[in-house]
């Protein structure tokens, strides 16, 4: 199942609503829609800190995007879902023990 990705922002535990990548060689950062899969090279961006953004002083900033929502659910993600609520149900539960008394045999 696909994890919630979060913004990358120290502190900020916002859902990701965007991927940010830089080319240093050109001083360019690219602001475009959540990639498919996280990778280290790039922020994870939640829509306030997309829309707070600003580049360092020479850098020019491409958006590919200007709406930027989360991801909705996929379909493997709801099925996902049903497969471990069954699977949980059908676990069985332990049995209570009886209890104990304090000065009984």
């Amino acid at each position: 199942m696909r994890r919630v990705r979060h913004c990358r922002r120290p502190g900020c535990e916002n859902p990701a609503v965007a991927t940010l990548t830089s080319v240093y060689a050109d001083s360019t950062i690219v602001l475009g829609p959540l990639a498919t899969e996280a990778q280290p090279e790039a922020y994870d961006l939640c829509e306030k800190h997309v829309e707070s953004f600003t580049a360092p002083r020479g850098w020019q900033v491409i958006r590919l995007a200007t709406d930027f929502q989360p991801a909705p659910p996929s379909e493997d993600d709801l099925t996902a879902l049903a497969d471990a609520v069954r699977e949980a149900s059908r676990t069985p539960q332990p049995r209570p023990r009886p209890a104990e008394h304090a000065g009984r045999p």
